[in-house]
Formats: structure tokens, sequence, C-alpha cells
């Protein structure tokens, strides 16, 4: 069950990190002809990453006071601004085909995982009703 729970955390990391990602995406649609606006980016997949490389390292405490190691830090996003690129001369790097493609995109992983959601859920809902059986 333990397995279960922690692949929840993460499907709702992911649904949380998928919306952010369209929102920023929307905001950076919204102003693509606001001089000196900076795009922004959200960052998750890292994240996760790095998080997975650390709790593949896990070790078990033989006292209260001990220090645990292998935690697992819960991966969050991070909305990062790009102030390296100039699309135009007023400031403004946002390229409107690219937020595009990055909305597209996020909206079917955002599909993608409101399935696994429902289907980790009809999965649960059916080992409940039949486990008495």
């Amino acid at each position: 069950m333990r397995g279960f729970v922690q692949l929840d955390e993460v499907l709702r990391q992911a649904l949380n990190a998928v919306a952010l990602r369209q929102q920023v995406t929307a905001h950076n649609i919204a102003n693509v002809n606001t001089p000196g606006f900076r795009r922004q980016s959200v960052q998750f997949e890292e994240q996760l990453q790095r998080a997975r490389r650390r709790a593949a390292v896990s070790g078990a405490t033989t006292h209260p006071r001990h220090l645990p190691i292998g935690t697992q830090a819960q991966p969050a996003p991070r909305v990062v601004t790009d102030s390296a690129t100039v699309m135009r001369n007023d400031g403004n790097n946002v390229d409107i085909e690219r937020e595009m493609a990055v909305l597209a995109a996020a909206e079917t992983q955002y599909a993608a995982l409101t399935q696994v959601v429902a289907a980790r859920y009809r999965m649960l809902r059916s080992a409940i009703s039949q486990g008495g059986r």
C-alpha cells in the first residue's frame, strides 16, 4: 500500500506541475506584445529525476535520534524566468509558436495524467469491491 500512496503523491505533484505550466504559458501568451516582458517556464521533470535518484539510496535507522538516509523529498515545480534570450528589440522574448507548442504539450500531458489517475482509482475500487469474495 505504501507504494500506491507514494505513486499517488507523484501523480498529484505531476498534475500540479502541468497545471502550473499551463498557467505560466498562458501568462506568456497574454504578454506577447508587452515590451520588456521575459518569458517564464516551469521546471519539474529535473526535480522529479533528482528525487528518484535520491530515493534509490535508502537506509534504516536503528535509533530514533539517527538521521534518516534516503528520505523522500517531494519534487516541486519551479517557475524560472528566461533572461538570456531576446526575440525583439523591445526586450520581449516570447515566441508565440513556441508557447503554443508548450501549451499543446501540457494539455496532452494533463489529459494523460488524469487518465492514469482515473485508472488507478478504478483498480482500487475494483480491488475493494472484489476483495471480500
